[in-house]
């Protein structure tokens, strides 16, 4: 099946997508901030480059996008039907890439937590999350 816009506006529409700062987790590090947390951004000595970092409790938070991150169960997780060789194999690298990341956390002595972009609209869901990593 071939794509349904032309190259170069899937090329406009790929170039904005962004991996930092976006909209969940902005939402994400205002709930943490409201509630009184203290955190660092996306820390590059450690694996993953985690999106918030309490370092106080060495708990590394990811927010990661469905769709990119393929979230079980989710309605955006959806995976193209045109170009399935690329996009089945991009997207099965990036599951096997956050798995490592947070194996190679946890061998650190570090905590994680995955949250997901559909996740993001409830601060009280964010905060839930956040406060169970830190009390296991």
């Amino acid at each position: 099946m071939a794509d349904k816009v032309d190259r170069e506006t899937r090329s406009r529409t790929m170039a904005r997508v962004s991996s930092k700062n976006t909209p969940p987790e902005m939402a994400v590090r205002r709930a943490l901030h409201k509630a009184g947390y203290r955190f660092r951004l996306h820390r590059k000595d450690l694996p993953g480059v985690p999106d918030v970092v309490l370092p106080k409790h060495k708990l590394a938070i990811f927010v990661h996008g469905c769709f990119w991150h393929q979230h079980q169960g989710c309605r955006r997780s959806v995976r193209p039907t045109s170009n399935t060789g690329y996009w089945n194999a991009k997207l099965d690298r990036n599951m096997a890439r956050d798995r490592a990341s947070v194996l190679a956390l946890q061998e650190m002595g570090w905590g994680s937590v995955i949250l997901w972009e559909c996740e993001t609209l409830d601060d009280a869901l964010i905060l839930d999350r956040v406060r169970a990593a830190l009390s296991a």
